[in-house]
């Protein structure tokens, strides 16, 4: 569960500067400043996982990922957001801020007890309102399963579980198999 760091407005080029030099990552919604809570080393390696298997496929492309650190900035009812997904990946010639990607074509986010209910909801509904983003992926830690959205089927949920199984990203045109996204991930 996220609880504002304080309860006053922030406006974004405070936020974006007291950013600069924090240790500790923080979500800005609308003029509310959420710290982010840290991870375990299962949400760790799975996204390294998701990370290197698209990395791999993606290099000679024109298609940019981040991890972790790189923020997602929208707009949404006349406010600002700025999120931290686990993956982001623009393709957009326009993306050229170095902190954050205005255009992403998909996003990642990696299930966790304390985030799973803001995932699901908050960051649905706020990541599915951008105009370039093709994709919104949700991935269990507890067991090998991944819900995908995409745009193409009006964000209906395609969910995809099982050690044999693939995911297909239509957005970037590759597969990834959940033996891939889970390898190393310890019970």
């Amino acid at each position: 569960m996220q609880t504002a760091v304080q309860n006053e407005f922030v406006s974004v080029e405070d936020y974006l500067a007291a950013e600069e030099s924090s240790d500790v990552r923080h979500e800005y919604l609308g003029g509310l400043v959420y710290a982010m809570a840290g991870e375990t080393r299962r949400h760790n390696r799975i996204w390294l996982n998701i990370a290197l298997a698209l990395g791999q496929r993606l290099r000679r492309g024109p298609c940019q990922l981040y991890a972790r650190d790189v923020r997602v900035n929208l707009d949404l009812r006349d406010d600002q957001y700025f999120y931290y997904p686990d993956i982001v990946v623009t393709c957009d010639q326009r993306d050229t801020h170095p902190r954050f990607v205005r255009y992403p074509k998909l996003i990642i986010e990696v299930l966790s007890d304390s985030t799973e209910r803001t995932d699901k909801r908050e960051k649905f509904f706020a990541y599915t309102s951008i105009s370039s983003l093709e994709e919104y992926v949700l991935v269990s830690q507890a067991s090998p399963e991944v819900t995908v959205f995409c745009r193409a089927n009006r964000w209906a949920a395609k969910e995809i579980s099982g050690a044999k199984s693939k995911v297909i990203l239509q957005s970037l045109k590759v597969t990834l198999p959940l033996s891939a996204i889970y390898e190393r991930v310890g019970a």
